[in-house]
């Protein structure tokens, strides 16, 4: 029964997506035509565009033939040439001919689908290797033309490089895309590269480095470029922080050489900081006051029991959504328990991305959101004015000038601290953490540990999360457990403190 079924709605189902398909090419037709007119300049554009569309379709006649791949090679070099130094409009356009001219085509599937279930229903067991056939076939059809274009491009030199920069611009112009039908086609040539690379950038393919003042000066360089959480101040800031009682660690690709892909800091210290300031206090204690250049073999072993993850970034944009940064901390928490034994306690001190603009947003709702009757009228008397409290909270949040006001500072600390485990613990996004940087650690299994007032006082900080910040601590023996019931039933796993301050703002919320 649900066979027939398939087999009535199935052609129904392609020919309206087929229809919709149609339309959006006619459109961008349209719209070319409008827009470049008679003018000489823009049809010189436009002439340049007809001559990517020509090299497309002559890089695509070769699909199924037995032509040398060096002659196809050839031209999917050219055409990433072409791509590489053409401006935005004319990528976004080669993006979208790629999308609208070069994906699935759903008449072909309506005809093997018929086939297909022709054959199921009419010789059933008889003929199991028509079957077969037809199953092989149906795959070919629902794989679209451009994906046998990117593995083609995938085995040029740097050409896994060119198809994660390629990705960046894809996601680009699905931000951009307002229409609903054009964004489904854009979507489908995001899903294809995603797709291939999970597979070429399995964890497996993936290699560990560990960097030194003495690694090279271009990974240097870009290691110092990626970082964006604690920005370095210059050559001497990293070379602290890839010596002694700090690692760094990257991944890197084989098929993107000299290119970390993921890079992780981490402090090794005697206590879990609570600041950006007590990692480097930590340090001082461990040095007993003295500041002597040391090397890696002089470092004290028994002194450091904890391992600080705090800093870690995906470099490449094109690889969102390709979970590499939890394995890469895994990789990094044995390496170092396995260099220093005594180490028990593995944490990170994280950002809180995005916390001050959720805040504030609160706040215009209504500011009982995050601030008690009580608190409320300290407010009017600290702040001494007779204009929109709002305004005036929302033009001292603005800079991080409010951090000096000690008065100020004590007053707004546990009113944030509130809303900020609020934020973190409570505030969801399809069931997971809002918040990128918590999901990020909870999906690998840590646990909401201390939130911490003032721990980042610089402008970035401050402008990012009012200066807080947190430890995501890991326990290795319940990481596994801890990311299972995360991943599959939504339970975040945090300390009784940080549960007692959103208890404290769910109280809030209920009062209104």
């Amino acid at each position: 029964m649900l066979g027939k079924l398939f087999f009535e709605f199935l052609p129904i189902i392609y020919r309206c997506k087929l229809v919709t398909e149609l339309k959006f090419v006619n459109i961008f037709k349209h719209n070319v035509k409008r827009e470049y007119g008679t003018s000489s300049a823009l049809y010189a554009a436009a002439n340049s565009m007809s001559l990517v569309d020509e090299e497309l379709r002559e890089i695509f006649k070769f699909k199924d033939t037995k032509i040398s791949n060096w002659i196809i090679e050839n031209k999917a070099r050219a055409f990433c040439v072409k791509y590489t130094v053409s401006n935005k409009d004319n990528r976004q356009r080669i993006l979208r001919t790629l999308a609208s001219q070069y994906a699935v085509q759903h008449n072909a599937v309506c005809q093997v689908a018929k086939k297909l279930i022709c054959t199921e229903f009419l010789l059933q067991s008889e003929n199991e290797r028509q079957i077969i056939i037809y199953e092989k076939t149906l795959k070919d059809v629902l794989t679209p033309a451009y994906h046998w274009l990117f593995i083609i491009i995938g085995r040029l030199q740097h050409g896994v490089k060119f198809l994660v920069d390629l990705r960046t611009d894809i996601l680009e112009l699905m931000s951009e895309v307002k229409d609903a039908n054009e964004n489904v086609i854009i979507q489908q040539l995001n899903h294809t590269l995603r797709d291939l690379f999970l597979l070429w950038f399995s964890v497996g393919f993936l290699h560990m480095e560990r960097i030194t003042w003495e690694s090279a000066c271009d990974i240097l360089q870009k290691v110092s470029d990626y970082e964006v959480i604690h920005p370095m101040r210059n050559w001497l800031d990293l070379k602290r922080r890839v010596g002694p009682y700090r690692r760094c660690y990257i991944f890197m690709h084989p098929s993107m050489p000299r290119e970390p892909i993921v890079v992780l800091h981490t402090a090794l210290c005697d206590i879990i900081p609570d600041s950006v300031k007590g990692i480097e206090e930590a340090e001082t204690r461990i040095l007993g006051g003295t500041k002597k250049c040391l090397t890696f073999l002089e470092e004290d072993k028994s002194k450091i029991k904890a391992a600080i993850f705090y800093s870690i970034a995906s470099t490449q944009k094109g690889l969102q959504g390709i979970e590499l940064g939890n394995y890469l901390i895994k990789r990094v928490a044995n390496e170092i328990t396995t260099e220093f034994p005594a180490v028990q306690q593995l944490s990170s001190l994280s950002p809180i991305p995005n916390f001050k603009s959720w805040l504030l947003d609160k706040l215009k709702q209504d500011i009982a959101f995050i601030f008690t009757t009580q608190e409320h009228r300290i407010a009017k008397d600290i702040l001494q004015t007779e204009e929109n409290e709002l305004l005036i909270l929302k033009k001292i949040l603005s800079t991080s000038l409010w951090t000096k006001d000690k008065q100020l500072a004590e007053f707004l600390k546990e009113p944030l601290l509130r809303a900020c485990a609020w934020y973190l613990y409570k505030e969801k996004r399809r069931g997971y953490a809002l918040n990128t940087v918590a999901n990020f650690h909870l999906r690998n299994g840590a646990v909401m540990w201390r939130i911490n007032w003032m721990a980042d006082p610089s402008p970035h900080g401050v402008a990012n999360s009012c200066g807080i910040m947190i430890n995501y601590r890991y326990f290795l023996e319940d990481c596994e457990k801890n990311s299972r019931n995360y991943i599959e039933y939504f339970v975040i796993n945090a300390t009784e403190d940080i549960i007692n301050l959103a208890v404290q703002a769910e109280k809030l919320r209920i009062a209104l």
